[in-house]
C-alpha cells in the first residue's frame, strides 16, 4: 500500500466512499460499473448534477416571496417562520429512512421516486392554498432529504476515478440551485402576472424533465438485496460525539435563517425584491468557494478549534452587516458571510470523518449528526419568524444570530479538538430475502 497518501486525499476518500454508503451498511462495493458507452456515462454524470440542482431551490423559492405570500395570503409571520422551518425538520425526520429505501428497491429507483414526488410537493405549493403550501413543503423536504443521503454514494459508486470532479460538481449545482431559485423566482412571479403560487409550482418542471432524464437508468439497475452490517456501539453516549451533532445543528441553524429569511430582511430594510434575491444568490455562491476550499484547509491543521472559530465569526458578522450596516456595502457582507457560512459546512461534515476512528462509525456518526442536527436547525427560521411577529422588525433577529453564532463556537471548539469518539464496530451478519 502507497505510505505517501496525503492526510487530505485519506479524508476525501473516506468522506466520499464510507461516510454514506445508502445500498450497503458500510460493507465493500463491486467495482464501480463499466458504462456500456462513453455517451451513457456522461448522461448519469449530467443527471446526478441535475438532480443536485433540484434540491435546493424549494428553501428558497418562498423565502424570494415570503412577503407577498404573507401580504396576499394573511399568512402571520409565525406561520411563515413555520414554512420556512418545515422543509428543514424533514431533513432530520426523513434522512434516516433513505439507506432503508435504496437497500429495499436500489438508489436508483429510489431516486427517480424522490424526482416525481419532489415535483408533486413542488406543483402543490402552485395551487395558491394554504394547506396544500405546507403540505407540498412537508413533501418535498422529505424527498430532498432522502436525496441528500442518496447521492454521495452513487457518484463514489460510479465514478469511483473521478470521485472529487464529481462530488465538486453536484456541490456547485446545490448551491446553484438555491442561487437560481433565490434570484430568478421574483421576476418569474413577475412575469406570471403576480402570481406567487404560480413562481413556486414552476419550479417542479425542472424535476419532471429531470424525472424523464433519469428513468432509464432508473428501470435497467439491478438491484442487491444481500448485504452485511455493521453496528455501532456507544456513539450516542459519548460527549464528543454530542459536540460534532450539535455543532453540525448550530451552523446549520444559521444557514437556514439565510435560506429562508435574508430575502425578507433585506426587502424589509429597502431594497426591492430582485435586488434581495440577488444578494442572496451571492452570498450562496460565495459557499461554493468556501466548500471547495476549507477542508482542504482543515484535514492539514493540527486540529480544526481555530478553525471553527474564525469562519462563525465571519458568519455573523455577516449577518449583523445585514442588519445593520449601510445598504450600500450589502455585497461585501454578501460575500463574507457566505465564505463563512460555507465553510463552516464543509468543514462540519469533514470533522464527522476526522473525529471518527474507521468508516463504519464515520457513517453513524454522519447519521446522528443529520438526523439530530437538522432537527435543531429548525428552531433558527422558526424563532426568526416568531420574533419578526413579536417585534414587526428584524433587529432584534441579531440577538439570536449572536447566541447561535457562540453556540457554534463553543462545541465548534470541543469537536475541532484531535481526538476520536469513543465508538465500536460490531460486525454482523444479514440477509434479505
Amino acid at each position: 500500500m502507497n505510505q505517501h497518501i496525503s492526510p487530505l486525499s485519506r479524508a476525501q476518500d473516506i468522506v466520499s466512499e464510507q461516510l454514506i454508503n445508502a445500498e450497503a451498511d458500510s460493507v465493500p462495493e463491486p467495482r464501480a460499473p463499466i458504462f456500456a458507452s462513453r455517451a451513457a456515462q456522461i448522461v448519469t454524470g449530467l443527471s446526478l448534477v441535475l438532480i443536485a440542482f433540484n434540491l435546493r431551490p424549494v428553501f428558497s423559492s418562498a423565502s424570494a416571496l415570503l412577503p407577498e405570500i404573507i401580504e396576499q395570503t394573511g399568512l402571520s409571520s409565525f406561520g411563515a417562520g413555520v414554512l420556512t422551518t418545515l422543509p428543514v425538520v424533514c431533513l432530520g425526520v426523513f434522512a434516516p429512512l433513505a439507506p432503508k429505501l435504496a437497500q429495499r428497491i436500489g438508489a436508483e429507483r429510489t431516486l427517480l421516486g424522490v424526482l416525481l414526488l419532489l415535483a408533486l410537493g413542488t406543483a402543490l405549493r402552485g395551487f395558491g392554498s394554504l394547506p396544500l403550501l405546507f403540505l407540498g413543503t412537508a413533501l418535498a423536504g422529505a424527498c430532498i432529504a432522502t436525496g441528500n443521503v442518496l447521492l454521495p454514494g452513487l457518484v463514489k459508486r460510479d465514478f469511483a476515478s473521478r470521485t472529487g470532479m464529481m462530488t465538486g460538481l453536484y456541490t456547485m449545482a446545490l448551491c446553484a440551485g438555491a442561487a437560481s431559485a433565490a434570484g430568478f423566482t421574483l421576476p418569474l412571479q413577475r412575469m406570471l402576472s403576480g402570481s406567487w403560487s404560480l413562481a413556486l409550482g414552476a419550479w417542479a418542471l425542472p424535476a419532471v424533465l429531470v424525472a424523464l432524464i433519469w428513468f432509464p437508468h432508473a428501470l435497467f439497475r439491478k438491484v442487491r438485496t444481500k448485504h452485511a452490517g455493521f453496528k455501532v456501539e456507544g456513539l450516542w453516549r459519548d460527549r464528543l460525539a454530542w459536540q460534532v451533532t450539535l455543532f453540525m445543528g448550530l451552523q446549520s441553524a444559521l444557514a437556514y435563517c439565510v435560506f429562508g429569511w435574508l430575502s425578507p430582511i433585506l426587502r424589509h430594510r429597502g431594497l426591492d425584491g430582485v435586488t434581495a434575491g440577488v444578494v442572496v444568490s451571492v452570498s450562496v455562491m460565495a459557499q461554493v468557494f468556501a466548500c471547495l476550499l476549507v477542508p482542504s484547509i482543515a484535514v492539514r491543521c493540527k486540529d480544526q478549534r481555530l478553525i471553527n472559530v474564525a469562519l462563525v465569526t465571519l458568519a455573523v458578522a455577516g449577518l449583523l452587516g445585514f442588519l445593520f450596516a449601510p445598504l450600500s456595502t450589502v455585497w461585501l457582507w454578501a460575500v463574507i458571510q457566505g465564505l463563512g457560512q460555507g465553510g463552516l459546512i464543509a468543514v462540519a461534515m469533514t470533522i464527522i470523518v476526522l473525529r471518527s476512528g474507521d468508516s463504519h462509525v464515520a457513517s453513524h456518526l454522519s447519521g446522528m449528526a443529520q438526523c439530530i442536527g437538522y432537527m435543531l436547525a429548525a428552531v433558527g427560521p422558526l424563532l426568526v419568524g416568531l420574533i419578526h411577529s413579536v417585534t414587526g422588525g428584524y433587529g432584534t433577529t441579531a440577538i439570536l444570530f449572536v447566541l447561535l453564532g457562540l453556540g457554534v463556537a463553543i462545541f465548534g471548539w470541543g469537536a475541532g479538538r484531535a481526538t476520536h469518539v469513543k465508538a465500536r464496530t460490531i460486525q454482523i451478519q444479514r440477509i434479505s430475502a
